[in-house]
């Protein structure tokens, strides 16, 4: 018997109302898709890469509680009055791509940088941007496209 395919939500809790939105989006993708999910929070943006690193290391080292196939990491940045929004947004940007492209990981970036709450809110509703669910698509397709490729080579 094979093992359902599983996927690892990580949330960023600093915006709790956007980061329900945009897990709402991602969760009913998955659930469309038959694919299961476990949903893990992170105080704020700058976690979510290394929560990842975190369940993947687990998974190295054969001590993970679930085996995933894919990830989509979920938060938000609202620019401020500092330049730490700049920080922010490129370190963890950076840290994702490094992850997902090191260590050959699907992954559904759900990052939203923008000036503004009112920009963040238009973009994580789910009957208006629904970038939730644009990051579980995205997760879905490379872990179709590592199964595809991984066939290839035969």
């Amino acid at each position: 018997m094979t093992e359902k395919l599983r996927v690892l939500i990580v949330e960023a809790r600093f915006y709790s109302d956007l980061a329900d939105e945009m897990a709402k989006g991602a969760i009913a993708a998955l659930d469309k898709a038959g694919i299961l999910h476990d949903r893990v929070a992170v105080p704020g943006t700058f976690e979510v890469p290394a929560a990842i690193r975190f369940a993947l290391r687990a998974m190295e080292t054969h001590s993970a509680t679930s085996n995933y196939s894919g990830f989509i990491a979920l938060g938000t940045v609202i620019r401020g009055e500092t330049d730490h929004y700049d920080h922010i947004c490129r370190e963890v940007s950076r840290a994702l791509m490094d992850i997902a492209v090191k260590q050959s990981v699907a992954l559904g970036f759900g990052i939203l940088t923008c000036e503004t709450k009112e920009q963040a809110e238009a973009r994580a509703d789910i009957s208006r941007g629904d970038k939730g669910a644009d990051a579980a698509q995205a997760c879905l397709r490379m872990m179709d496209l590592k199964k595809e490729l991984r066939l290839a080579q035969r």
